[in-house]
């Protein structure tokens, strides 16, 4: 079975609800894989692409919580799925899993039941923090000014069940996709990857994808099959737009455009890059768009959620 780089785009962007939005308040199902939240508003602004009507304070909703995640960056997570992003990427090696259980129990130990700012931790507990966080018992709440760290119970999940499913929704929501490259997003290393991955085998599909290996979910066999069209207009933080492999590689040297880093998408396709600060959304096209796009561009970009802010929008022509 050959795969597309349009066809993959599509999937990905189907199964990230990005191509319909989910009802008003689907915010534990818009996270189902995690959402990066590292540039200011990134996870609102994602959950923006993928919910009908995000409130505002969509990011702080009682049934998302956040942590140092994957590769060790900030991510909004569903609650009930606290687990599966924690103790499923904890390390094999049973060394390794003592260390971050120490690191965990220091800084716990430190925190005495408190939520301490970022700012107030200690260089010694600051330092791990991270490395605390696949113990499941490590949370953090950035709202993009600050930081706090605080300790919540740890999930009561089989560890190797949270790493099944953490590798299953990865091939999902990332497919066609590889054994190193899961890695790279979980944040373990090959070794400690390789075992889950084997585990997984008999859900697995091998397909050619542009030339190369790679695999997909049997259960996704049908889905990518035909040629499905991806539409829509959506103004992706950049996030999104690298995880879900949206610049295709001739892309990649326009794609580092530091006042523009964002992914504008119109039916799959990136066809522009944009910016914000603080209301403020600039838009620069890579190629003339029709007169309804523009209209959809402006709809999407005054309809962010930016809490307090007065959204206004600027669309600079293509070159």
């Amino acid at each position: 079975m050959r795969v597309s780089h349009a066809q993959a785009v599509a999937h990905r962007m189907r199964v990230h609800h990005l191509i319909d939005r989910l009802p008003f308040g689907a915010y534990e199902q818009a996270a189902h894989v995690g959402l990066q939240d590292s540039f200011p508003r990134s996870a609102l602004l994602s959950l923006h692409a993928r919910v009908n009507g995000c409130e505002p304070d969509g990011w702080a909703d009682p049934r998302l919580i956040q942590t140092y995640s994957p590769r060790a960056a900030a991510y909004v997570l569903p609650r009930r799925d606290f687990g599966v992003f924690t103790l499923g990427r904890s390390p094999v090696d049973p060394d390794e899993r003592r260390a971050a259980e120490a690191y965990a129990e220091q800084v716990c130990a430190f925190l005495d039941g408190r939520s301490v700012r970022g700012r107030d931790l200690p260089q010694p507990i600051a330092r791990i923090v991270r490395g605390a966080a696949p113990t499941g018992r490590i949370a953090i709440r950035w709202d993009a000014r600050s930081m706090a760290v605080f300790e919540v119970p740890r999930p009561q999940v089989d560890v190797d069940a949270a790493r099944l499913e953490l590798c299953r929704r990865y091939v999902h929501a990332f497919g066609p996709t590889t054994p190193a490259t899961f890695a790279w997003w979980a944040g373990l290393t090959p070794r400690d990857a390789r075992p889950t991955w084997q585990r997984m085998s008999n859900e697995l599909f091998e397909v050619d994808y542009e030339g190369r290996a790679a695999v997909i979910l049997r259960a996704d066999e049908e889905a990518l099959a035909p040629a499905p069209a991806a539409e829509g207009v959506r103004l992706l933080p950049a996030e999104d737009s690298k995880l879900l492999s949206l610049f295709a590689r001739t892309d990649a040297s326009t794609a580092d455009d530091t006042f523009h880093p964002h992914a504008l998408v119109v039916d799959g396709q990136v066809a522009g890059r944009w910016g914000r600060k603080q209301g403020r959304v600039v838009v620069k096209l890579d190629e003339p768009v029709s007169e309804e796009t523009r209209t959809a561009i402006e709809a999407e970009a005054l309809s962010m959620p930016v809490p307090g802010a007065s959204m206004t929008v600027r669309i600079l022509p293509a070159p």
